[in-house]
């Protein structure tokens, strides 16, 4: 006897009862915590891996700050580039010319967004040489006249590489037969796949020289994309940069471009976890439920133990102690079995799909057709201290309920 005794009692009737339901129920509240507890972790590893792989591919197509002037193109941009080049936390700097151009084949026409870029530049700001299936961005040279376009539009327009494709400007040009819009044949030197829609189905790229003449900005560019060597760093440098070079000029970061989509993703992430919540709640509920059984259970225990002189206090430390143990051991479980999930489930998923001959996320219907997982230890915390706060928290009322107990009351009838 060398533990306090409200301990003691405490963890007695955690493992001893001899009321098979009021065992049932406790069992249930301790799996309910469990599944619950298991159930968030993964799901919000499995989101946070969904949102770091969709940030990485949009990404890989745009820069982590883009510089611009506010009321026009960007002059001198050989200069400007060579001095972004050596700021620091700069790793590359790449000039482009942005336009919504209409691209024709024989059979189809889409809309797109063009680029202009470099290739020796674009390297250093965008992961898309890496997404290549045919060709590559360097086959893109001055005056050749190339283009690169995603595997979507290139299906959508019915061409391969070495096709031809009709560029449509919304620039006017005047001719013998009126106002025509510029248009202008490009070969198709590339395609590339990003596994987004809005990227392989609306974009392509041409050689930043083809683009001035195609869209008559002489020496001038739309901009300079910056990539920096940390990302999460971008939203302070713009400020930054803005500050330095002056108001004449806009500097746009990933975040802010993307502020709609990722604000999107947080808050579906903050629904999940709500939702997921009251798989919590409602095992705490049944916890509550166990404890408020068990008091009635052991009314005559507890009024033969308050003759002898414990005090209500202890009394309610005895309840509060069983049902805080039985929450903290389906925590636990729930996080071991959630943390080994989500560290094994991009592998453990292409067994199950192996197993039972069909996949869970097809790669013709989900640009991301494997489940990924990025477990975060700050989530890890914050579900297993907020499932032990609520079974904390379920055991007050049977424990202050137990305090409450009158000994004559309750040993009238015994």
């Amino acid at each position: 006897m060398f533990k306090p005794l409200d301990l003691f009692i405490g963890l007695r009737y955690t493992h001893k009862r001899k009321n098979q339901r009021i065992s049932y129920v406790s069992l249930a509240s301790v799996l309910g915590i469990m599944i619950g507890v298991f159930v968030l972790i993964t799901i919000l590893s499995v989101m946070n891996g969904f949102e770091k792989e969709l940030r990485a591919r949009i990404l890989g197509m745009i820069s982590h700050v883009t510089l611009s002037e506010k009321d026009g193109l960007l002059e001198d941009w050989q200069k400007q580039r060579d001095q972004l080049a050596k700021y620091e936390h700069v790793k590359g700097a790449a000039p482009y010319i942005e336009s919504q151009i209409m691209i024709t084949s024989d059979t189809a026409a889409q809309g797109v967004l063009l680029h202009g870029v470099d290739p020796n530049y674009q390297a250093e700001v965008s992961r898309i040489t890496e997404h290549m299936e045919h060709g590559s961005l360097q086959d893109l040279e001055p005056r050749s006249y190339g283009i690169a376009i995603g595997v979507e539009l290139a299906g959508k327009l019915g061409v391969f590489p070495g096709d031809k494709v009709t560029l449509i400007t919304p620039r006017i040009q005047i001719t013998p037969a009126g106002l025509l819009p510029r248009m202008k044949r490009f070969t198709v030197k590339a395609i590339y796949r990003m596994n987004m829609k809005d990227y392989d189905s609306a974009t392509a790229f041409i050689h930043l020289d083809d683009a001035a003449r195609l869209l008559k900005t002489r020496k001038e560019v739309t901009g300079i994309r910056l990539k920096l060597d940390d990302l999460f760093y971008a939203p302070q440098f713009s400020q930054q940069l803005e500050k330095k070079l002056g108001q004449q000029y806009k500097a746009t970061d990933w975040a802010e471009a993307n502020q709609v989509f990722f604000a999107a993703v947080k808050m579906e992430r903050i629904a999940m976890f709500i939702i997921l919540s009251f798989i919590v709640l409602i095992a705490a509920f049944y916890l509550l439920a166990s404890l408020v059984m068990l008091v009635s259970d052991k009314q005559a225990d507890i009024a033969i133990l308050r003759t002898l002189g414990m005090s209500p206090n202890t009394i309610r430390n005895v309840f509060i102690i069983q049902g805080s143990l039985l929450g903290v051991i389906g925590t636990l479980l729930g996080v071991l079995f959630g943390v080994i999930l989500a560290l094994n489930i991009e592998t453990l998923l292409p067994q199950i799909e192996a197993l039972f001959g069909f996949e869970i996320f097809p790669a013709d219907v989900y640009y991301i057709a494997y489940v990924p997982s990025d477990l975060r230890a700050d989530d890890v915390w914050i579900v297993t201290i907020g499932s032990i706060l609520m079974a904390i928290l379920a055991t007050i009322p049977a424990s202050r309920r137990a305090a409450a107990i009158q000994p004559v009351e309750a040993l009238r009838y015994d």
